[in-house]
């Protein structure tokens, strides 16, 4: 049986981990530190407590990071401070070169490192996320024996390290920065009493994000998150020789949504603080 560490058990987190043991897995995490809820995630779905980091890299046969990109690498490090020497998952959506950085602090303690990117909703009954993987064949081929007949599709990559971050920027880059700039086109028709032919005007083609207004709502919930992955995305582009400045600017609207985190707001509140919300950037 593998033993898993999670690092930590967010909404994502729980749910990935929780396909690894419905496969037979026994998945480990560390309350210190964590919020209630997260603590209601992990008895939710079996995961087993540990007094500490230095107990799970003990036992941990792979470790996998599944956390806000802004912490990735101190958690990354906080890892190889205690020795780790078998297969680290690195699945934050951080920049490529954010990825080497890591790679290379993990590598200093012995660690076999694992880029990974998660796209797609939390696994559950209805829902199936892809698990993109790049690095060592060897490992990678570890971590699709974990997931096999999961929820979880996981799925190797060509390349190396960084190839699996490149794809999760690539398709947040778009993903995302559309959202959001769907949300402002939708604040400027409704100041000036247009959005319902704005509405039907998206309506003529049936993929466009601009008529999903519903969505708008958990796109700003989730924009404290949102923020710096878009931040992570500039990054990305800027390292191509691309322009960033799209990403960039859906950083600044996300950031005038920060105090609507993990909330449930309407529509209308929404689109107020897109005018009012904190000022995260030039205008």
């Amino acid at each position: 049986m593998t033993t898993l560490g999670i690092l930590h058990p967010g909404s994502m987190g729980a749910a990935v981990a929780a396909q690894a043991r419905l496969c037979g897995a026994e998945v480990l995490w560390c309350p210190d530190g964590r919020s209630a809820s997260t603590k209601e995630r992990a008895e939710r779905y079996g995961l087993t407590p540990v007094r500490g980091l230095s107990e799970m890299t003990e036992q941990a046969d792979m470790i996998l990071s599944l956390c806000p990109p802004a912490a990735a690498e101190e958690v990354a490090r906080a890892v190889a401070a205690c020795s780790y020497a078998r297969i680290y998952v690195d699945g934050n959506a951080v920049a490529p070169a954010a990825m080497a950085n890591i790679s290379a602090i993990l590598r200093r303690s012995g660690s076999t490192v694992v880029d990974a990117s998660v796209i797609g909703s939390p696994p559950s009954e209805s829902k199936s996320p892809r698990l993109y993987l790049s690095g060592p064949a060897e490992a990678l081929s570890a971590v699709v024996q974990l997931f096999a007949g999961s929820a979880v599709q996981a799925r190797p990559l060509s390349g190396g390290i960084g190839q699996a971050s490149a794809l999760k920027l690539s398709y947040s880059s778009y993903q995302k920065a559309s959202r959001a700039l769907a949300a402002v086109a939708y604040a400027l028709a409704s100041d000036h009493g247009v959005e319902a032919e704005l509405l039907d005007l998206a309506q003529g083609r049936t993929t466009s994000y601009l008529a999903e207004t519903a969505y708008f709502p958990k796109v700003a919930a989730r924009s404290w998150r949102w923020g710096p992955e878009m931040k992570e995305a500039a990054h990305a582009l800027e390292e191509a020789g691309l322009p960033s400045n799209l990403a960039d600017a859906a950083a600044v609207v996300m950031g005038r949504w920060t105090g609507l985190k993990d909330t449930s707001p309407d529509l209308a509140l929404v689109i107020e603080e897109l005018h009012t919300g904190p000022h995260c950037g030039p205008t």
